[in-house]
């Protein structure tokens, strides 16, 4: 667990106490925080307050009080309705967030890694995981991908903790910067949760925001809308971006053409390697482009 300090002698509200939920909860009281959570399913409740939690109904807890509101990111606070306490913290000016905020929060020693995109996300996630471990990094993988990320263990300049990073999750997130973001693809998805393609686009832009040179963006430039957003951040020259393909050769960027890996960030494009020699890898790749993570 990752103690959360920065709320320490103060309240916060943590509602939504399935697996992110309870985590927060335990890392916040754990950092000295005044915890008041809520879940509107009974059987939540329950665990939580076998496991410690102070439970408070929503409906009854003073925002004028609290410092925060902690949020899991399957409940609404903007589209397509709030939820009561989502508005009532909003109205009373109570900064709403996530989990993945508290974390880096917590330790922003760290590097991180955050992967999003429409389609392939977990896949990703998980194989950049891989990579990571196996050349011998000490590194936390989660998010999105099911681990509660204040359920990791604290890691120091020396870590990475790499993130799937849903729409959601993003919208909860406000200062994060990563050392590599990733956005893979966007396509119409959750729309009614963002209020529309702008509102989800938005959202997935967001895991850029904060980053500064020499950051990384690494964005999928097979659909139009991602080329778009290649192009706005490379105007902008905020971070350093690098384009990828698994259709057409990109400038600057890693692509597969013809089945071979090219790597031309250094605008000297080499071959890495010819898929067929990973199987599995491709399989991995058609997986993500036809199956939603």
């Amino acid at each position: 667990m990752i103690p959360v300090t920065a709320y320490a002698g103060k309240d916060v509200a943590v509602l939504g106490l399935a697996r992110s939920g309870l985590a927060a909860a335990a890392a916040l009281q754990a950092g000295g925080a005044r915890v008041h959570a809520w879940d509107d399913a009974e059987a939540q409740r329950g665990t939580a307050a076998m496991n410690g939690i102070p439970i408070e109904d929503a409906a009854c807890t003073d925002w004028r009080q609290i410092a925060a509101l902690v949020l899991s990111p399957g409940i609404s606070h903007t589209h397509p309705k709030p939820h009561p306490a989502a508005q009532a913290a909003r109205e009373a000016g109570v900064p709403i967030v996530g989990d993945i905020e508290l974390l880096w929060k917590s330790a922003p020693m760290a590097r991180y890694v955050g992967v999003t995109g429409t389609n392939g996300k977990s896949t990703t996630t998980a194989l950049i995981g891989h990579i990571l471990r196996e050349s011998g990094r000490r590194i936390e993988v989660g998010g999105n991908l099911g681990t509660p990320v204040l359920s990791f263990e604290t890691l120091g300049s020396d870590g990475v903790y790499v993130l799937e990073m849903s729409s959601y999750q993003l919208e909860l997130t406000h200062s994060l910067a990563c050392d590599v973001a990733v956005l893979l693809n966007v396509t119409p998805d959750h729309l009614d949760r963002h209020g529309g393609m702008d509102g989800y686009i938005a959202a997935k832009r967001r895991i850029f925001r904060h980053q500064r040179k020499p950051q990384a963006a690494v964005v999928g430039v097979d659909d139009e809308i991602c080329r778009g957003i290649a192009e706005d951040l490379a105007s902008a020259g905020h971070e350093e971006v690098v384009p990828i393909s698994s259709e057409r050769a990109v400038a600057h960027g890693v692509y597969v053409v013809d089945g071979v890996l090219t790597d031309d960030t250094e605008a000297k494009a080499q071959s890495v390697m010819e898929m067929r020699r990973a199987p599995r890898l491709q399989f991995r790749r058609l997986f993500s482009k036809t199956c939603r993570d």
